[in-house]
């Protein structure tokens, strides 16, 4: 508010130079001596007017931009920069409303969009097979913070074991607050030390909800937070797709007896089939993409972003063009100037409806390589994700939003970031494959430097024991 009023300033500054220069210029041409008297006087005011100019019009920039600053921050596990402005405090209130029953009414208050939602029961088996390989993948959480030590392993990996990946250079730790990196240089000065007190680890157990809904093949996360804050919504017709694209052999039903066939009575059903491995695979593929986006706090990052970065970006455009062009527009009245500002609410609206559910590419090949460890880490083979997300098209049916969001950008979800050129799919298939290929770059790279520290050890154990041998025959 304060930078806006600063702002209805600058032209009035401008303008005040402006006619200053041209009474400047009258002395010059006319050799008015009134004028010529005045000329120190304008000069001053001149230059105040000119320091004015400048406070008002880079102040606001400069606080801006260093707001942003602050807000940076490394990715987790990727090591992506990334700016999330919301204070701990602003992200704990979100927490507390997702957490426990609030995830299932946010996302309750989506699905309704489309109607009534067909929520899948506890007691179906599908239910249970998708929750049980979600707590598979949560349980490699814990790893990802200290990859190093858990699975020290990864370099003996050979080519018929399931590759593992190198230790990410950017752990999953905490996030710091941008404010503790103040009062830690606040502490500095004063040669005192004080623990940090960084955001948590929003970890499992995430909240699930299998949505019967068979036209839809996909899948998408929300929330964020503990408790339960985020969690992630599968639709039935991804697991309809996975079990007929892969069926699995129904077990022989039960031998009859007797007395059922005495009293006409038929066989019982048989029971549901059971997953196949190949299955439980492409349901964890797609599971761990999804996990990846909560474990990584996109949807705080894609809030961030969407409700405050951008609508504040524009909003600074905004009031500097209607400054610029109040002189003007104040000759045709208040209408040219409130449609300016109209004009600016309703872009930042749409920045923040175009964010609200679909995430950014670089987000989706983020979480791809962030879900290919989890799955590694969990003992299914990231390299099935590549082949499982390259026979996968961008079509409404798979977007990774809601349903009805996906409908309404309709082609736009398969180019889902603007001014790209190829398919978001292709994109991701070819940084997965990337990532793979550097895991097997950095292991022979390791296992050469291990061989080479081997071969000094052996070196320096030789040097040691002929030194020994010749001490000995001295002293003998």
């Amino acid at each position: 508010m304060a930078a806006r009023i600063g702002l209805t300033f600058v032209p009035i500054l401008l303008l005040g130079n402006i006619r200053s220069k041209k009474i400047l210029k009258m002395a010059d041409k006319h050799n008015i001596p009134e004028l010529e008297g005045k000329r120190e006087d304008i000069l001053r005011k001149m230059r105040h007017r000119t320091v004015l100019f400048h406070i008002l019009l880079f102040v606001p920039i400069v606080i801006f931009w260093a707001t942003i600053l602050a807000s940076l921050e490394r990715t987790p596990l990727t090591g992506r920069w990334r700016i999330i402005l919301l204070s701990p405090e602003e992200e704990e209130e979100i927490a507390s409303q997702l957490a426990g029953s609030g995830w299932y009414r946010a996302v309750g208050e989506i699905l309704s969009a489309d109607g009534p939602p067909g929520i899948i029961p506890p007691s179906d088996w599908r239910l249970q097979w998708v929750r049980d390989t979600l707590r598979r993948l949560e349980g490699t959480i814990p790893t990802l913070a200290r990859e190093g030590e858990v699975c020290p392993q990864w370099i003996d990996c050979g080519p018929d074991d399931i590759p593992l990946p190198p230790p990410a250079d950017y752990p999953l730790r905490p996030r710091p607050r941008a404010s503790d990196y103040l009062r830690r240089f606040a502490e500095m000065t004063c040669a005192r030390t004080v623990p940090a007190a960084p955001h948590v680890i929003a970890g499992p157990p995430y909240s699930l909800l299998v949505v019967d809904k068979p036209e839809s093949s996909n899948a998408f996360s929300y929330g964020f937070g503990p408790d339960g804050g985020g969690g992630i919504v599968v639709f039935s017709g991804f697991l309809d797709e996975v079990l007929s694209r892969h069926p699995a052999p129904l077990p022989e039903p039960e031998p009859q007896s007797w007395l059922s066939r005495l009293f006409g009575l038929g066989p019982r059903a048989p029971p549901h089939p059971t997953p196949t491995e190949q299955q439980t695979a492409e349901l964890a593929t797609l599971l761990a993409h999804e996990l990846a986006h909560l474990v990584l706090s996109h949807h705080i990052e894609t809030l961030s972003s969407g409700s405050i970065v951008w609508p504040s970006v524009l909003s600074i455009v905004t009031d500097a063009v209607r400054a610029f062009l109040f002189p003007v527009t104040m000759l045709f009245g208040p209408f040219i100037n409130d449609a300016l500002a109209g004009m600016g609410k309703a872009g930042a609206g749409e920045f923040s409806q175009l964010s609200e559910y679909c995430t950014s590419q670089k987000q989706e090949v983020e979480a791809d390589i962030v879900s290919a460890r989890i799955l590694a880490h969990a003992g299914f083979d990231p390299r099935e994700a590549a082949r499982f997300w390259e026979d996968r098209q961008d079509t409404p049916q798979t977007a990774e939003c809601s349903p009805r969001r996906a409908a309404e950008e309709g082609e736009a979800v398969k180019h889902n970031w603007i001014g790209e050129t190829h398919p978001v799919h292709q994109v991701r298939v070819e940084k997965l494959r990337a990532e793979l290929v550097r895991w097997e770059t950095e292991r022979a790279a390791a296992r050469a430097r291990r061989e080479v520290e081997r071969a000094e050890e052996g070196r320096r154990a030789v040097k040691g024991e002929e030194a020994g041998e010749g001490e000995k025959e001295k002293e003998s």
